[in-house]
């Protein structure tokens, strides 16, 4: 027996709901059953008894992690390499690059190689017609959003194909010291 598990930022309410909305009115039924997210680990095959210590990976790589920024901004396509349309990561792709490279490390239980180049985004239409991934894509050419992530979820995928949180990962780092003494507002 084995588990299908996925580990990324969820889009905060109420972008998620709003773009979810959007994927299933262009076709993409099986929105329907992924939260809408930005992928740190693509859908991965593992053994359940290795859970523990994937949630243990996964929490030293939150206690090593620090809030950033993170805005959509537009539209973009993997077409004609694979029928995707998303929305854009604009701001804070470096941030998921980081990130995805940590949940990923070599020797760590959740190390894979990935099918493409990581590139940080929003699916908003996956394997439907042309002409709705068209739509899609001019629909939410003008798409804008932004949030602090401050931490990722791991998920698994039921026998349904449904995605289901199974834990949240807070960033616990600690921030960057204030100055101890900041000029007065005025006074040079």
């Amino acid at each position: 027996m084995s588990v299908t598990l996925g580990v990324s930022v969820a889009v905060p309410e109420p972008h998620g709901s709003r773009l979810q909305r959007h994927r299933l009115g262009f076709g993409d039924v099986a929105a329907a059953g992924i939260p809408t997210h930005v992928t740190l680990l693509p859908p991965t095959v593992a053994d359940p008894a290795d859970l523990p210590v994937v949630e243990a990976h996964l929490a030293a790589v939150a206690a090593a992690g620090r809030p950033f920024r993170l805005r959509l901004s537009g539209t973009g396509t993997f077409r004609p390499l694979t029928p995707v349309v998303f929305v854009r990561v604009a701001e804070g792709g470096t941030a998921c690059a980081r990130l995805q490279a940590a949940v990923r490390a070599s020797g760590g239980p959740l190390a894979r190689e990935l099918l493409f180049p990581y590139h940080p985004h929003v699916t908003v239409a996956h394997g439907i017609a042309e002409e709705a991934m068209d739509r899609a894509q001019a629909e939410l050419a003008g798409y804008e959003a932004a949030w602090t992530v401050r931490g990722f979820s791991l998920y698994e995928q039921d026998s349904s194909g449904v995605w289901r949180l199974c834990r949240e990962y807070r960033f616990t780092a600690p921030r960057a010291a204030a100055p101890v003494c900041e000029p007065l507002a005025g006074v040079e």
